[in-house]
């Protein structure tokens, strides 16, 4: 028999054929991977139904559990990071609108009744129960659209907040069986808070309340039951009947910004001292202008440092950053509690002029102070309380105004840029 003499292969095919082995490769690859994901989620939803299940939560419960995929929207939104830092000014602009403002004043006149219920037995005041109800979910028409428990899942199985999405899920399976919130109507953020504050599984197993009296807690399609449960949560987390959550303030020009911490809290007659005056269109009532002494221990804000307006708040803005750590969400509660009811707005203007830092700058300004010996935390972009108190530290020891403000000037003068 004689041998077949074979063509030679085309350019073509031969593209054509080493293309398809990297698809199948490729493919392969990423099928592993995929599997490999699914394993680890699986095996972490089985640790879970073990630890629910030594929690006291009942099979037909855990049960909810079965058929749950991690989410990818989930998974991206926890992994982003913003493209730019919006300053202060553009963050209180976007919450406080003439809609928020408009929708506030019809909730406070609608809710009255239950409003004055809960102030009466709280301490809090209505207007700052309507600001965190307008500020976390435009008060109810945007509570998020995330099934709890796959949200918390997707959390818990990797990633860097895999502990607190566990003891979450661990928590929301708890809540599922007490019957106070059906599967169909159990949703929320991405992150897990849940209804019209926005609690979430662990705050709201602490301090929810009944607000209708139905003996049930509510949250996520009751507005009087979230109402109750954020005015218990603002008291159990220190909220002092009859205060201010704080008010603006005059330093004057020799101030010392070191001053402007919001751990340092100290007696009104300290800050009398140091020059501090209340602005006369700040005025919440007669104490915060007199700056009198039955306001106990205040702490100054500065957060858009020396040519911004600068605050002092009370026990009760503490209070606020029990709800949420973020300074400025507690002003923006603050100050829309007010406009709720004044027309006021801030006595002295912000520094718009300033460019914020972007946060691969807020990066190498991490960076920068880290090695300079200032303790500015982890280079993550983000400008949060330890890197304001470096930039504050390097500018005392620069011989520069101390207000802990951060521009790319600063980058300049640190030799970044």
């Amino acid at each position: 028999m004689l041998n077949k003499v074979r063509e030679p292969a085309s350019p073509s095919r031969v593209i054509a054929s080493v293309f398809f082995a990297c698809v199948l490769l490729v493919g392969g690859a990423r099928l592993s991977h995929v599997e490999a994901n699914d394993a680890a989620f699986d095996a972490f939803l089985d640790e879970i139904r073990v630890e629910a299940a030594k929690n006291g939560v009942r099979p037909e419960f855990i049960a909810a559990l079965d058929g749950l995929q991690p989410n990818p929207d989930v998974q991206r939104l926890a992994a982003r990071q913003p493209e730019y830092v919006k300053p202060i000014w553009s963050y209180l602009t976007h919450l406080i609108t003439d809609k928020r403002l408009r929708l506030g004043r019809e909730k406070l006149a609608e809710e009255q009744m239950i409003l004055a219920q809960l102030e009466e037995q709280y301490g809090v005041p209505r207007t700052i129960l309507v600001a965190i109800w307008g500020v976390e979910t435009n008060y109810g028409s945007n509570k998020g659209y995330f099934p709890v428990l796959q949200a918390l899942a997707t959390l818990g199985y990797q990633g860097k907040r895999a502990k607190f999405g566990r003891q979450q899920l661990l928590a929301a399976l708890e809540i599922l069986q007490t019957g106070d919130v059906k599967l169909e109507d159990f949703k929320g953020s991405w992150a897990g808070a849940m209804g019209h504050t926005q609690f979430i599984p662990t705050t709201y197993q602490g301090y929810a309340a009944d607000g209708t009296g139905d003996g049930v807690r509510n949250i996520w399609t009751q507005p009087h039951d979230a109402l109750a449960s954020t005015a218990n949560y603002l008291k159990v987390s220190g909220w002092k009947r009859g205060l201010p959550w704080g008010f603006e303030v005059r330093v004057p020009d020799d101030f010392d910004f070191a001053l402007a911490d919001l751990r340092r809290l100290e007696p009104a007659a300290f800050w009398r001292a140091r020059g501090v005056q209340a602005q006369r269109g700040a005025r919440a009532d007669k104490l915060s202008y007199e700056l009198s002494d039955e306001l106990g221990d205040m702490a100054i804000f500065a957060p858009g440092g020396l040519r911004g307006p600068v605050f002092l708040v009370t026990v009760n803005f503490k209070a606020l950053l029990r709800y949420n750590t973020a300074p400025a969400y507690a002003l923006a509660v603050g100050h829309l509690s007010q406009r709720f009811t004044e027309t006021a707005r801030f006595d002295r203007s912000w520094p718009m002029t300033d460019r914020p830092l972007l946060p691969e700058e807020i990066s190498v300004l991490q960076r920068a102070l880290n090695a300079a010996g200032y303790q500015a935390g982890e280079a993550d972009g983000i400008l949060g309380t330890s890197t304001r108190r470096a930039v504050r530290d390097y500018q005392r020891d620069a011989n520069l105004v101390a207000d802990g403000f951060a521009t790319p000037g600063l980058l300049s003068h640190l030799g970044v840029r």
